[in-house]
């Protein structure tokens, strides 16, 4: 069981990233695959803002083609959503006690921890070396076979 980020999911989708052929390769292999994998809300809100903004992606996708996407990857029967529960402001209340130097930008990526932590799932594919703050994930980058 683990969660997808933001970045494997823009590197599949966007045909002019170097790391296209292996990001798409992973994706194709875990929406076929039998093994959990997870995503959140706010990583796909971050993907549709990522893919369709011209300053990002040299082709940037319109947001009909990016939310299509999407609907490929939710299609999968071994995807799921994370979302919050009546625990999530127990949850955010401990981790921000633990973890008290997150601040800006790193609170996106504080919720998504916070949403695995709260959910039980301790593997994020990624290949943003920022989740490595959170001792309780294990970072496995999938473009590097890690």
């Amino acid at each position: 069981m683990f969660l997808v980020d933001t970045n494997i999911l823009l590197y599949a989708a966007d045909r002019d990233a170097e790391e296209h052929a292996t990001a798409r390769e992973r994706l194709e292999d875990w929406r076929h695959g039998a093994e959990t994998w997870w995503a959140t809300w706010s990583i796909f809100y971050e993907f549709l803002r990522v893919a369709t903004h011209r300053g990002v992606l040299p082709t940037p996708l319109t947001l009909a083609q990016s939310w299509e996407f999407l609907e490929a990857v939710m299609a999968s029967p071994s995807f799921g959503l994370l979302v919050h529960t009546i625990r999530h402001r127990e949850v955010v209340g401990t981790l921000a006690m633990r973890y008290p130097g997150v601040r800006g930008n790193l609170a996106h990526d504080f919720h998504i921890a916070a949403l695995m932590y709260e959910h039980g799932v301790r593997e994020i594919r990624t290949a943003d070396a920022d989740f490595h703050r959170f001792d309780f994930l294990a970072v496995v980058n999938p473009l590097r076979g890690e």
